[in-house]
C-alpha cells in the first residue's frame, strides 16, 4: 500500500474512532511502528490529526488535504453520492465542475452521455473526462496552477466563470454549519464564488462526517444550495434543518 493510501485509510479508522493508540494503528494495518509514526508525522504537519502521549486523534479542523488523499477518504460514501448527482443530468446539459473528490467521483457516469457542456477547473476531471471519448464540450478555465487541489484559480479562472451561464453547478465542501453555510479550507476560494454566481442551480456534494464544521472561508450561504447530496449516517435534526431552508435533501442509501 503506498503512504498516501495509508494515510488516507488511518483518517478513515479516525472517522470512526475518533482517537486511537499507535499499538491499535500498527495491528490494524499490519506494518511497523517506523512506517505508522512516519504516517502519523505527515498526517499531523498537514494539520489532519492530533499526536497526544501514545496516540491520536482527528483533529476535526484538518485543513486543506492534498486532493489524492482527499479521494480516498470515505471514497464508497462519496461514489455513492456521486452516483446520484450524476441522476439529476440531462443530455444538453451545461455544468460546472468544482474541484472537489466527491465532484470527481461522477465523471464515470457521464459515459453515457454525448451532448453535454462541462467547465471545470480540475485539471484531475478535465483528463478522466477526455478518457471517456465520447461527444462532450469540455471548458477549463485557465488560471493559476495550485497543486494541493489539482486546479486553476486566480483572477483569470474567476473571470472566466462570469462570461457564461450553466444550468447547474455540481460542488463539495470541507465543512457545512446550519449559520455558516458552505467553507472550505482552499485560501483561493474565490473561484469557487464565481462558479456559484455562474450556475442557475447549485448541487452540494457532501458525506456526513463535513456537517458541523466550519473552515475559515465561506463559498456560500445554505441559502443559495438547491439540492444536497449525502450519506444516510446525517443527522435527523440536521435534515430537518436543511430541508427548513427549502434545500431538496437526497439521502444516499435511502429510497
Amino acid at each position: 500500500m503506498k503512504p498516501v493510501q495509508r494515510q488516507a485509510h488511518i483518517l478513515d479508522y479516525l472517522q470512526d474512532k475518533g482517537r486511537t493508540t499507535v499499538e491499535e494503528l500498527i495491528a490494524h494495518f499490519n506494518t511497523t511502528g517506523t512506517t505508522i509514526r512516519k504516517d502519523l508525522a505527515r498526517l499531523q504537519q498537514e494539520g489532519a490529526v492530533i499526536r497526544t502521549y501514545g496516540g491520536v486523534m482527528l483533529n476535526r479542523d484538518e485543513g486543506d488535504q492534498p486532493i489524492d488523499r482527499k479521494t480516498l477518504i470515505n471514497i464508497e460514501k462519496k461514489k455513492r453520492i456521486a452516483a446520484l448527482a450524476a441522476g439529476l443530468i440531462h443530455e444538453g446539459d451545461s455544468l460546472i465542475f468544482d474541484a472537489g473528490s466527491t465532484v470527481l467521483q461522477m465523471v464515470p457516469h457521464l459515459a453515457r452521455f454525448n451532448n453535454i457542456t462541462v467547465m471545470t477547473n480540475s485539471l484531475g476531471i478535465v483528463n478522466e473526462l477526455v478518457e471517456l471519448n465520447n461527444d462532450q464540450v469540455i471548458l477549463m478555465p485557465g488560471g493559476t496552477y495550485r497543486s494541493t487541489s489539482a486546479s486553476f484559480h486566480g483572477s483569470l479562472a474567476e473571470s472566466a466563470f462570469s462570461h457564461f451561464s450553466f444550468d447547474t453547478l455540481f460542488i463539495g465542501a470541507d465543512g457545512v454549519e446550519i449559520t455558516a453555510g458552505v467553507t472550505t479550507f482552499n485560501e483561493v476560494f474565490a473561484v469557487s464564488q464565481a462558479m456559484c454566481r455562474a450556475a442557475k442551480k447549485i448541487v452540494l456534494l457532501i458525506d456526513s462526517s463535513k456537517f458541523g464544521r466550519r473552515s475559515p472561508n465561506v463559498v456560500c450561504s445554505l441559502d443559495a444550495v438547491d439540492v444536497l447530496i449525502t450519506d444516510s449516517d446525517v443527522a435527523d435534526e440536521t435534515v430537518a434543518q436543511l430541508r427548513e431552508k427549502g434545500i431538496q435533501v437526497i439521502i444516499a442509501g435511502e429510497n
